[in-house]
């Protein structure tokens, strides 16, 4: 009896060594196949990296081939840029040449032709007259020097200084009512736009860009129910005086400046006002204490073309450009006195710059033209000669 128990208990401890062992080779065979399939991966794994860094060296050859394929069409075209600047300075050296050879005739009011004697007589009378008007005789040859000072404010606009205060007036836009004094034109170069700059609120808004700055005085043009001339006393920010200016109808002085109506203009010898009448830009002499307008002449410079103007001792230099926007010009000239013949009359270049003046103002004092140029402020120092009347006076009976 104890050798059959002992027989079953031995068949059932090998029938459980024999399942454990089962459950082993089941577990390793499990694990082989993990192993494998995890080396399968790891092997596509390392064969896509490797296509994907022979795909990315190849891409980094061809970016580099394309760059320096690109790098030297630059410097081809920056050549060729740089052969067709010098071919367009050649050309415009070539062109002022020619035009300085072959000026146009500027447009200046002509003499009636009379005899010897009358013309003794005229010329006399003349004389006499320009000293009622003015004590200058001088007259713009050419221009010396341009210095751009800087970029502050809209595409058009005005600066200017008072000859007497010597301080500086900037006016930004066509439209505003609010100004900036500055004690300098060094002041004004260093300032970050009008930071620095005396804000001057003006009681009506000006028009246009034809103002005035004049012995402490702003002369203005504001157009409310009628366009008005404004004086403004800068030094107790009131209005003095004010005036309807006399002109029909709105149409713009310069074809240029649709903007400016009427340009007041202070020169040596006091204010005037140019403003247009038909096709052209006429001339006025006015009072700057009363705002009487004193004396008007027809100066037959026509104002289609012109983008600007300036005085100087009494004679006006009218500057005209083309569409597009080219080389600014001086081609028509007029003497109050009419001293300046048309051999006499000088035909000045500016230098080519951003587009046309909006607004050129003459400060006697310095002898220059303080510019505003599609936003630019720029100096024009001139040279000026006496008038060849001046040097040879005509002959007295």
């Amino acid at each position: 009896m104890e050798a059959a128990v002992f027989i079953l208990l031995l068949l059932g401890t090998l029938s459980q060594l024999s399942r454990g062992q089962y459950h082993y080779q089941s577990l390793m065979n499990y694990l082989e196949s993990r192993m494998v399939a995890m080396e399968e991966r790891i092997a596509l794994w390392h064969e896509q990296n490797s296509r994907y860094n022979s795909d990315l060296k190849q891409f980094r050859q061809q970016a580099a081939d394309l760059l320096e394929k690109l790098w030297k069409e630059h410097q081809t075209l920056r050549q060729d840029l740089e052969g067709a600047g010098a071919r367009v300075e050649r050309v415009e050296r070539e062109m002022d040449y020619i035009e300085t050879k072959n000026p146009p005739k500027p447009c200046v009011k002509a003499r009636d032709k009379m005899v010897e004697q009358e013309a003794v007589v005229k010329e006399q009378k003349k004389k006499e007259e320009f000293f009622e008007l003015s004590v200058c005789v001088d007259i713009v040859s050419n221009i010396r020097a341009m210095k751009i000072l800087k970029r502050v404010g809209s595409p058009k606009g005005l600066w200017t200084k008072d000859s007497r205060t010597a301080k500086v007036y900037v006016f930004n836009g066509t439209s505003e009512d609010t100004l900036y004094e500055f004690s300098s034109v060094k002041e004004l170069s260093v300032s970050s736009g009008m930071s620095k700059g005396k804000a001057i609120t003006l009681p009506y808004a000006w028009d246009g860009t034809g103002h005035a700055v004049y012995d402490g005085f702003l002369y203005y043009m504001s157009e409310r129910s009628e366009l008005q001339v404004i004086k403004f006393d800068l030094r107790n920010n009131s209005v003095a005086d004010s005036a309807v200016f006399p002109t029909e109808g709105r149409a713009p002085v310069y074809a240029f400046n649709p903007s400016t109506l009427v340009d007041l203009i202070a020169d040596e010898d006091g204010l005037w006002a140019l403003y247009p009448v038909g096709d052209n830009i006429n001339l006025a002499k006015m009072d700057p204490d009363t705002l009487d307008i004193e004396q008007m002449w027809d100066t037959a410079c026509p104002r289609s073309g012109s983008e600007a103007a300036f005085l100087v001792c009494g004679t006006v230099y009218v500057v005209y450009n083309t569409r597009p926007s080219s080389r600014s010009r001086v081609q028509c000239v007029f003497d109050v006195n009419d001293m300046v013949t048309g051999g006499e009359a000088p035909l000045v270049y500016f230098p080519r710059r951003y587009g046309a003046h909006s607004s050129l103002k003459y400060n006697p004092v310095e002898r220059q033209l303080y510019a505003w140029d599609d936003g630019y402020q720029i100096l024009y120092r001139l040279a000026l000669k006496k008038k060849l009347w001046a040097i040879a006076p005509p002959p007295e009976e």
